[in-house]
């Protein structure tokens, strides 16, 4: 079949993957620990899922305003604005099925064929899915390792040209769990201005940060509120990935183009679900403050555990729930030691490169799972690793030849 340009590329997501894979095994009697899929292992909270249930039983399961019901885009503009230190008005929400319709449609509306788009390299694959879909240029910029993988701006900065139109940021990030400093943020927030482009911001993970610092979102800095696109959802930090709910906040002139590209492709956003986010947004937040610590539990003792094992080096990520170990000692791809894992030692795990080819040399985990469960994934990836011959990849390739 003859396929139109902008889909011939597109890949499956590694972590679907990974985890069809994982899954096979299992139907084989095999006993996988998975540390591969980012979603939380709680469900969603009580309080919210009786909330949607209330709804479907009220009859709430009409069609909505393409946006979103009125009282949940009120509801986050509130929220959204405290915690940034902003004032946002409800106009400025856009309400959709998921955050990911927040990358497409902003940067469809934004950006033209042959427009440059800045992204994070390893990044979220979907960043460069999107640009190429709307015919826009990917330009990767790389994350320093050294710097807690938090963005290199020397890089962005002579990246950047007069035919950068986007800036994707993605702070806590995914995979690494990076955290951009203030200062970080202020000279990407200059490089927008100088280019008079916008910043597509992901904070998805805004509040899972365990440095004790509230989250910064860069449209907080001067005169980047009007170029900066406020991606966040419901996934993460309530534990909703299967009720599809995510939102943006934007300039008007733009959310008014995303509701229609909305109305055009998706019509609305389920209303059950919206009135579970409006619980969910204007409820006790407690069970929020209980996962991040909980989180923050886990994260020390994974990154404990992977430094513990000769031949991996492993920084303490400030957020999101991922660590991104570095794997180059043993000399093999990131694809082997993911399979070899998986195979040897009964382990799910991404391997780097599915984040972009900057990613290689690296595995990623996501410790959403138990702490029993983290040691015991430790153990048993520690036993596997020791049987390999740990050398350069340099040396491997000379040997091969």
């Amino acid at each position: 079949m003859r396929f139109a340009k902008r889909v011939r590329n597109l890949r499956f997501e590694g972590a679907y993957a990974v985890l069809d894979r994982a899954q096979r095994l299992e139907k084989e009697g095999r006993e996988i620990i998975h540390l591969e899929i980012g979603q939380p292992d709680f469900p969603t909270f009580p309080r919210v899922a009786m909330a949607g249930i209330r709804a479907i039983t009220e009859g709430k399961t009409r069609y909505t305003s393409p946006a979103g019901v009125a009282a949940l885009r009120e509801a986050i503009a509130r929220d959204l604005g405290e915690r940034r230190g902003l004032s946002i008005e409800p106009k400025e929400v856009v309400v959709g099925p998921g955050a990911k319709p927040f990358l497409f449609f902003p940067a469809l509306a934004l950006v033209e064929p042959g427009d440059e788009v800045l992204y994070p390299d390893p990044g979220f694959p979907s960043y460069e899915a999107i640009i190429g879909i709307v015919g826009g240029k990917p330009v990767p910029f790389p994350l320093r390792e050294e710097g807690t993988f938090t963005p290199d701006v020397d890089a962005l900065e002579r990246l950047a040209t007069e035919r950068t139109r986007l800036i994707i940021l993605n702070s806590p990030g995914n995979p690494t769990g990076g955290v951009m400093p203030r200062e970080d943020l202020e000279r990407v927030a200059a490089v927008a201005k100088a280019c008079d482009c916008y910043v597509l911001s992901d904070e998805i993970y805004s509040r899972m940060i365990f440095s004790g610092a509230p989250h910064l979102s860069i449209a907080a800095l001067p005169g980047m509120k009007e170029r900066t696109i406020i991606l966040d959802g419901f996934s993460k930090t309530y534990g909703m990935t299967g009720w599809r709910l995510g939102y943006a906040a934007m300039p008007v002139a733009l959310a008014e183009r995303v509701e229609l590209l909305l109305t055009h492709v998706v019509g609305s956003t389920a209303a059950f679900t919206q009135y579970a986010g409006i619980e969910a947004v204007t409820g006790p937040q407690d069970d929020v403050e209980a996962a991040r610590v909980e989180f923050e539990r886990r994260r020390d003792a994974i990154v404990a555990g992977l430094c513990g094992i000769p031949g991996v080096r492993c920084q303490k990520p400030d957020g999101a729930m991922y660590v991104f170990p570095n794997v180059k000692a043993f000399g093999r791809s990131s694809d082997e030691l993911a399979e070899y894992l998986l195979v040897e030692a009964g382990v799910a795990v991404l391997p780097g490169n599915v984040f972009g080819k900057m990613g290689e040399g690296y595995l990623r985990l996501c410790y959403a799972n138990s702490l029993e469960r983290i040691e015991r994934a430790i153990e048993q990836m520690g036993y596997a690793l020791a049987k390999l011959e740990r050398r350069p990849a340099s040396e491997k390739a000379s040997a091969r030849r």
